[in-house]
């Protein structure tokens, strides 16, 4: 099976993502695919205006309100030190989500950067920067990120730096890919028969009809680089308390779900509503690029 879920699993394991076939798409139903895509939109959203629609001190310590139940005063109810958990929720969107989108801008350029010299290099350089990428892809990227974030110290920053490290191979090579078939395609044979010198010809004919499958990619892998932000925030590598990061709330109310399950339950909903509606989205996304794939 082919689709968010295999690529996410081939990620984790640390493998190339798997490529889609015509026969092998499974559709959903527009309405499905209109809703994810809304609900991502909404999450995007919500991480830019979150901070501003909080209706209380998402940091603001009231110890006499500790785990109240979610009610009119605050809807998502307060968590072990009083705060509003829909206050810390709106305003971990922004963490969330910016730790996630700077990650994948930081590998989608090296990979275009490593992919394109790669291909464009000749076999010297593409052996080399290949064999790069083989070893970062042999290695689990959930336990070498654990390991550099642990290196470099507890703190977002450091998830941060330690995800791109481990991210970005599979970004390689894909864009290596996309780029040596468009290298041989008729058009680019013409303009360099026309005497385009070979800056322009990467830069206006090579890399603009290679780069339309990283905005699939990226979207895809939005949940998986989301997940792992907020992996390394709970096991206490990433964001820190008090911190109002989706990770870090659900590390600091593991204790407290007898007693307050809702500050649990509502981070939680969070990274699992987006996760989905990303993943859904960016199928949605591989189907409308790939003419190959329109009407099934």
């Amino acid at each position: 099976m082919t689709g968010p879920v295999s690529t996410l699993a081939a990620r984790l394991r640390g493998l190339p993502a798997p490529a889609a076939t015509p026969g092998r798409v499974m559709r959903r139903s527009p309405l499905i695919e209109r809703v994810a895509v809304g609900v991502a939109v909404f999450m995007v959203l919500i991480a830019i205006v979150g901070p501003w629609l909080a209706p209380h001190n998402p940091y603001l310590v009231n110890l006499p309100d500790s785990l109240q139940p979610p009610s009119a005063a605050h809807w998502f109810g307060t968590d072990m030190n009083g705060r509003d958990i829909l206050s810390r929720v709106l305003t971990g969107a922004r963490t969330t989500l910016a730790a996630t989108f700077i990650v994948l801008l930081a590998t989608t350029l090296i990979g275009i950067f490593i992919g394109t010299a790669a291909a464009l290099g000749g076999r010297v350089v593409d052996e080399i920067l290949m064999r790069i990428c083989d070893i970062g892809l042999s290695l689990p990227p959930i336990i070498l990120a654990l390991g550099l974030a642990a290196a470099l110290g507890p703190g977002l920053t450091s998830a941060v730096i330690a995800m791109t490290a481990t991210w970005w191979p599979g970004y390689a090579r894909l864009v290596r890919t996309v780029v040596r078939e468009t290298r041989d395609a008729e058009f680019v044979e013409g303009a360099r028969m026309l005497g385009v010198g070979r800056a322009r010809l990467i830069f206006r004919h090579i890399l603009p009809n290679s780069l339309n499958i990283m905005y699939v990619q990226v979207t895809l892998d939005v949940a998986g680089v989301m997940l792992v932000i907020s992996g390394l925030s709970f096991v206490g590598v990433g964001a820190q308390v008090p911190s109002a990061e989706w990770g870090a709330m659900i590390a600091a109310a593991a204790n407290t779900v007898q007693n307050g399950w809702w500050a649990l339950l509502f981070p939680g909903l969070a990274i699992a509503l987006t996760a989905v509606a990303f993943n859904i989205a960016g199928d949605w996304l591989r189907v409308r690029t790939d003419p190959t794939l329109r009407g099934r």
